[in-house]
């Protein structure tokens, strides 16, 4: 049995050939970047190497978006603090939450990626793999560790089995994506089944393990997982998630990008075939051996400490004493009990995932004086604090306040989820953030409870970056030509619109209307429920009910309307005509 001291030494190893490895790697990018910018590589030869550091070529010439991962969603305050620090130094002093946990920069010149990456490992963060055809971020339930219903804390299990896969032969060049997510609590807040490995706890005569599902995902077509194993023994977790991916490594389709998930093996393949076949490749690693699951991970990975951080009491904070039903309702909307008695959840609201330098450091500093010098990231681009206080809601209140982050409504009708979409993708059609921010404003006001828990997804194109399929009301971007009043077609910003969807069923697809007319078709549905839903019925058992043929006659009209206001060729947030712009597509999230 290995002692306290021989488990010290181990970790130190691991962590010192953890950090040779990825210094390493950075100074190799740096010489790459270098040569592409000197004319010695192409564009073409330099693309794989950037998109496996986690580094997109924009629409805009000359700069990147970096995509941080942050494995399972937790990190510390400090690394809260460097996040700031890379915003303000590289990215224009904002950053962008993701629906994969992650945190993006935009607009980072080629030339200074490499210090950015350094900037990130001091810290023990990486953005090794975030893109390309690799195993991507690893999500965890945001409230891991933290409620009642739980049977256990998946995070030591989902942070670990992050790090057994990075930086691997085997993992970084796959025929596409491969996503993998652990959730514990009961609403699945992390989507398990749209994974290529989706992992809820069980426990078996006492014992740990995961039910496992396998080969979900969205994108244009997308597919909900089938399956696995009812039960893996949570020793067995790596073994089990190799033997999927060596399947995907052999069978998944190289030669056409469109059809190269592991969703479409199963399509193909048979769900019979698919099961059998990585049982094989199973076996094969019991007897030969495979990537082994790691004891334990460095200090900082994925929000690990040896040493947990002191509790804050939330003393330190301003007094604050509420003056407006703001706070009640924040009180009402954005806390939830924690399991832990005398403790609260306080859900942080941040618009459409983007958060300033600033407002980093701010919930950083809040993280330590009222928490447990943790935050969490969470699928719905919001942040999640935990360990507060009930004594000390309204001074976090106050002091979320002074961030302009104490909104209310967390994770309702009104806190759109947008994909960054043409503000720098090179894939997107829209702006999806514009539209976020127009429909935002316009069911804000609901107050019935039916509506209010609806959620809204909105990707810039149809590759479900925003995850529109898994949302009440889901958009996705594309486009249109309509003439004007002088004769002359000119292209319009479109989205399709999609009703019903949740967590484990997608949306039905209703029909495509212009941008500017997307908010009128959404208020025209919620009238439309609200007159004629049926005692406890959902909204998406009232869809069903009311078929696709009821909604696009509802919203008919909007679909092609005269063209006699300027607006209508814009795309929301802009003052320009809308121009189809389409660079090369790279790794859509």
């Amino acid at each position: 049995m290995a002692t306290a001291d021989t488990l010290t030494e181990q970790l130190s190893q691991v962590e010192t050939e953890y950090d040779q490895t990825v210094r390493e790697d950075i100074e190799l990018f740096r010489k790459q970047a270098a040569d592409r910018l000197a004319g010695k590589l192409t564009d073409d030869e330099l693309r794989p190497h950037r998109l496996r550091r986690g580094v997109y070529g924009q629409r805009q010439e000359g700069v990147q978006m970096i995509r941080t991962k942050v494995p399972g969603g937790l990190l510390t305050s400090d690394q809260m603090r460097r996040m700031a620090h890379v915003a303000d130094e590289f990215a224009g002093g904002k950053g962008h939450l993701t629906t994969r946990q992650n945190i993006q920069y935009h607009f980072v010149p080629l030339g200074r990626v490499a210090d950015l990456l350094h900037a990130l490992a001091d810290i023990r963060l990486t953005t090794r793999e975030a893109c390309y055809n690799t195993v991507r971020n690893v999500t965890a339930c945001s409230y891991a560790g933290l409620l009642p219903e739980e049977l256990f804390d998946v995070q030591p299990y989902s942070r670990r089995v992050a790090f057994a896969f990075l930086h691997k032969e085997l993992t970084d060049n796959l025929p596409r994506k491969f996503k993998i997510a652990f959730c514990g609590c009961p609403e699945d807040c992390i989507a398990t089944r749209i994974n290529d490995v989706g992992l809820r706890p069980v426990m078996r005569d006492g014992q740990r393990g995961f039910r496992m599902t396998v080969a979900g995902g969205l994108g244009p077509l997308p597919t909900e997982s089938q399956v696995l194993h009812e039960f893996v023994p949570v020793d067995d977790l790596v073994r089990r998630i190799e033997a999927v991916i060596r399947v995907f490594n052999v069978h998944g389709n190289r030669k056409n990008r469109m059809k190269a998930r592991l969703k479409f093996v199963l399509r193909e393949r048979g769900f019979e075939w698919l099961r059998d076949t990585i049982e094989e490749n199973y076996q094969d690693i019991l007897r030969d051996g495979g990537i082994p699951m790691p004891a334990e991970v460095p200090e900082n990975f994925g929000g690990f400490r040896s040493h947990p951080a002191p509790l804050g009491s939330g003393d330190l904070l301003p007094l604050y004493e509420p003056g407006s039903p703001a706070y009640l309702h924040w009180k009402q909307t954005n806390i939830r009990a924690q399991k832990q008695a005398g403790y609260s959840i306080v859900n942080v609201k941040v618009p459409q995932g983007n958060l300033t330098g600033d407002q980093m450091r701010g919930l950083a500093d809040l993280a330590d004086q009222a928490c447990d010098g943790n935050l969490r990231f969470t699928m719905t681009q919001n942040v999640v604090l935990a360990w507060v206080p009930q004594g000390a809601l309204k001074r976090v209140y106050g002091a979320l306040g002074k961030l302009e982050l104490n909104g209310g409504a967390v994770d309702e009708i009104s806190d759109p989820i947008t994909c960054p979409g043409a503000y720098s993708c090179n894939l997107a059609l829209t702006k999806a953030m514009g539209l976020g921010a127009a429909l935002a404003s316009v069911v804000e006001g609901y107050d019935d409870p039916q509506v209010r828990k609806m959620r809204i997804n909105i990707s810039g194109c149809p590759n479900s970056c925003g995850q529109h399929w898994i949302a009440d009301f889901g958009f996705y971007g594309n486009a249109r030509k309509l003439a004007g009043p002088d004769g002359v077609k000119r292209e319009v910003p479109y989205y399709q619109m999609l009703l019903g969807g949740t967590m484990t069923e997608f949306g039905l697809a209703v029909q495509s209307l212009p941008a500017r007319l997307a908010p009128v078709a959404v208020e025209r549905v919620i009238e439309h429920f609200q007159k004629n839903r049926e005692g406890g019925e959902s909204f998406r058992q009232y869809v069903l009910r009311n078929k696709v043929e009821t909604f696009r006659a509802l919203t008919a009209d909007l679909v092609k309307p005269p063209m006699d206001n300027p607006e209508m060729f814009r795309d929301w947030g802009d003052d320009i005509d809308y121009s189809l712009k389409l660079g090369r597509g790279e790794c859509a999230a």
